[in-house]
């Protein structure tokens, strides 16, 4: 028996970092996909291709001493494997529209497309419940995880992330273009993280008022995205990014990303942990073009995404 499933990508468009501290985030789906196939074998053994590598384990073996990022897919083989007793193995191949290790969600939208497609070769089974898998699948490289990004990835569209109430899907048809821009500089954001908390602790009284305008930031942009004000959501965007500025993600090709994409964007700013990764520019029909083409002017890895409002898709 063969399954099929793909789950998008995703950004953050506001609140990165500050939403460890208790300010929302608001993400965002984005239609660049990762497509996971899984066949039942006859022979005994959990089998991944992707390109970023491959792995091959024995279905009885543990996987608590595995070393990979695929290792979230050997996870969800085995449990599953275990749970319905199984005496056949299983084949997955990963396709990948996404760029990895840029913050654009790739590990997040494997584990989801990974759990559905895994799963329905057993059962059909429901998007809650795929989605509780696909976290607990990221968990085992990502073990602090919020789940805020399986989540996005799972019901697509627009999403506000609290981190005491959880995710609410945002109501609304925006439908924006983003110039997506890879700065091609590796991060770890671990290390970015624990800089921000550095900064926290020895600013305490500066980093509560950036936690407070962050917060003033984000419901003024929920108005903005159900009003469709592209030009204030841009500006909205520079005034994000000033703060990430000021806790010190940013760096200067981000800048100068930045900088070349707000000559022609409605606003531009860094999208995740910052330190390297991607900034993302605000765009429409009307300067999506003259845009990409500013940026490949300067010789930066750009593209254009749009939001994906189907989330996780089995077939």
């Amino acid at each position: 028996m063969k399954s099929k499933a793909s789950a998008p990508g995703k950004v953050i468009l506001f609140g990165e970092h500050f939403v460890v501290y208790g300010v929302k985030a608001i993400l965002c789906a984005i239609d660049k996909r990762i497509t996971v196939t899984a066949e039942q074998i006859p022979e005994d053994k959990i089998s991944i291709k992707s390109n970023i590598g491959k792995l091959e384990i024995p279905t009885n073996e543990s996987i608590t001493e595995i070393d990979s990022p695929l290792k979230p897919f050997c996870y969800l083989a085995s449990k599953l494997i275990q749970k319905y007793n199984s005496k056949s193995g299983i084949n997955i191949t990963v396709e990948s529209e996404i760029p990895l290790g840029v913050g654009l969600g790739s590990s997040s939208a494997c584990c989801v497309a990974g759990a559905a497609a895994i799963s329905q070769l057993f059962e059909e089974t429901s998007k809650e419940k795929i989605l509780e898998l696909a976290i607990e699948a990221e968990k085992t490289i990502f073990q602090n995880t919020s789940g805020a990004d399986c989540t996005v990835c799972a019901f697509g569209g627009l999403m506000e992330y609290d981190k005491k109430k959880g995710f609410s899907k945002i109501d609304t048809e925006s439908n924006f273009h983003l110039v997506i821009v890879n700065s091609n500089i590796e991060h770890s954001t671990d290390a970015v993280v624990s800089n921000v908390k550095k900064f926290k602790d020895s600013n305490e009284e500066q980093f509560l008022n950036l936690c407070k305008k962050e917060s003033e930031l984000i419901n003024k942009v929920m108005k903005n995205l159900k009003n469709k004000d592209l030009k204030e959501l841009g500006n909205m965007m520079h005034k994000n990014q000033e703060f990430l500025e000021t806790i010190g993600i940013s760096n200067e090709k981000l800048r100068q990303m930045i900088n070349v994409a707000e000559t022609i964007a409605y606003g531009a700013k860094i999208t995740g942990a910052g330190g390297g990764g991607c900034i993302i520019a605000l765009t429409d029909e009307s300067n999506l073009e003259k845009t990409i083409s500013q940026l490949r002017g300067k010789n930066y890895d750009c593209f254009s995404v749009r939001i994906d409002h189907k989330g996780l898709d089995t077939f």
